[in-house]
């Protein structure tokens, strides 16, 4: 295993950013049927109040992908809600579209929809979520621990730090419900295709203060019948919870052993 700390320029955005990645090591027998071997990747996203180096910081994600054919691509996109800000950076196009094209650039990735997975904790479940649900061609499955599901509901929440933040990024007259951002719209557009559709984990811990809006969303998702797999249980809005819950994520994607 690599464990690779990268800054490089974004045109999308203008300015430098960064990506922590995790690279397997090709195996003998990988090498020897296709010396163009490309590894399956997860993107992992954080939350609103991290960075690309918190996955590392507060998990082992680096010994637990140990064995697996899989790449960890984990980027920068601070406080962003994964979306092209009214006032700041297109992070949703830095994410949607150059950050995969720049690690597959980079790096020995696999650009098949059957090797590419998505998964993040609060803002970045939303994120995991939305980039499965906006773009089901090109990801697989996709994992939300504690997401931010419900934005429209989120974004009633009437403390005025996070209205302003809001309005930064949405936009002073936003109009969330039935927008691109809206998750239950996506996934309303995803079901009413004849095209592919990802599937999809959901967890979230019984004492998280999100937990009635992902109850919302499992509703939603069963009534329309995407292809949910949903877990709760005990957990707090905490390291210890996502800790114990990306084990199950890796467990629950369709990955094969190293051999």
């Amino acid at each position: 295993m690599a464990l690779i700390h990268c800054d490089f320029f974004s045109p999308v955005l203008d300015l430098s950013t960064s990506m922590t990645v995790i690279l397997p090591q090709p195996t003998t027998s990988n090498l020897r049927r296709n010396m163009n071997w490309r590894h399956p990747t997860l993107y992992l996203l954080h939350g609103l109040s991290d960075d690309h180096t918190v996955w590392q910081r507060r998990t082992s994600i680096e010994r637990y992908v140990e064995g697996w054919n899989l790449a960890v691509v984990m980027p920068d996109v601070h406080r962003s809600f994964y979306a092209d800000m009214a006032s700041g950076y297109h992070y949703w196009t830095f994410v949607s579209q150059e950050l995969p094209a720049i690690a597959r650039s980079l790096f020995p990735l696999s650009a098949a929809r059957k090797d590419n997975f998505v998964a993040g904790i609060s803002m970045g479940g939303y994120g995991a979520f939305k980039l499965a649900l906006s773009y089901p061609d090109r990801y697989a499955a996709a994992a939300s621990l504690s997401g931010v599901l419900d934005i429209v509901a989120d974004s009633h929440d009437p403390d005025p730090e996070y209205q302003e933040e809001l309005r930064m990024i949405f936009g002073k007259k936003r109009r969330l419900a039935g927008s691109p951002n809206d998750l239950f719209y996506l996934a309303q557009k995803v079901t009413d295709s004849d095209g592919l559709k990802p599937s999809l984990y959901q967890w979230c811990g019984w004492e998280d203060s999100l937990f009635e809006e992902n109850v919302n969303f499992r509703k939603h998702a069963r009534e329309i019948g995407l292809d949910l797999t949903y877990e709760e249980g005990p957990g707090e809005h905490d390291w210890d919870a996502w800790d114990e819950q990306i084990q199950r994520v890796l467990e629950w994607l369709p990955l094969r052993h190293a051999g």
